[in-house]
């Protein structure tokens, strides 16, 4: 008598409690509620051009309390959302690291909105009509805090990337590789125009969404 011996299967992601949903649904609403604050006040506010500023300078000024608060409360949805990502990826591929890793990103949310960015290109009213030529230290440590959390969110999207690609999700394993891409190019263009890092980073905030709703949508099939 002869046994065949199957492959491996990755493990689907596990069954999401109530708890872990809540969290779940913080982390998808944390990149539409930062990116739609930015675009409500970058249209409203008077001397705002997203050709020329940064949605992070919208902490500045008057009304600058609005944009620190949506750093805060988008911190924590993600700090929440990597929580709860961490509940349901469970015994798969990817679950040690890309919760650590989109909490790494959540935190410097917080951070950053802790030390504001600069004045300059022209905001808040008032500033210089040039870019900040030298950066202080607190627009220092906000630019760092930025850089570290998306670069920790490039390497989250790569982990998940794996973790897709056990699955058999070919086209989420794909996306989740060139996104970081997109990202970076983003970043490197902003050189040339500001818009381009608003783009690069409302791409990983979007696609950040994108990926805990499929995943927490797994996870509720998996439970039914």
């Amino acid at each position: 008598m002869t046994h065949t011996i199957d492959p491996p299967v990755a493990a689907a992601p596990a069954p999401a409690r109530p708890a872990a949903g809540l969290m779940l649904a913080g982390g998808i609403a944390a990149g539409p509620l930062f990116l739609g604050a930015g675009l409500i006040q970058g249209l409203t506010r008077q001397g705002f051009d997203f050709s020329r500023n940064a949605i992070s300078q919208l902490s500045l000024g008057a009304l600058g309390w609005i944009q620190v608060t949506a750093f805060f409360l988008t911190g924590l949805l993600t700090v929440a959302g990597a929580v709860g990502l961490r509940r349901v990826l469970r015994g798969t591929p990817g679950a040690l690291w890309a919760p650590r890793l989109i909490g790494v990103f959540g935190a410097s949310f917080l951070l950053a909105g802790l030390f504001a960015p600069d004045p300059g290109a022209g905001f808040p009213a008032g500033a210089p009509e040039a870019p900040a030529g030298t950066l202080s230290t607190h627009g220092a440590l906000h630019m760092a805090c930025a850089m570290t959390g998306y670069l920790a969110l490039c390497a989250a999207f790569l982990v998940l990337a794996r973790h897709f690609a056990a699955l058999g999700r070919r086209g989420w394993a794909l996306a989740s590789r060139l996104v970081p891409a997109g990202v970076l190019a983003g970043f490197a263009a902003s050189s040339v125009t500001v818009a381009a890092f608003t783009a690069g980073a409302g791409l990983g905030l979007l696609w950040l969404s994108a990926l805990t709703a499929r995943l927490a949508k797994s996870a509720s099939t998996t439970r039914r």
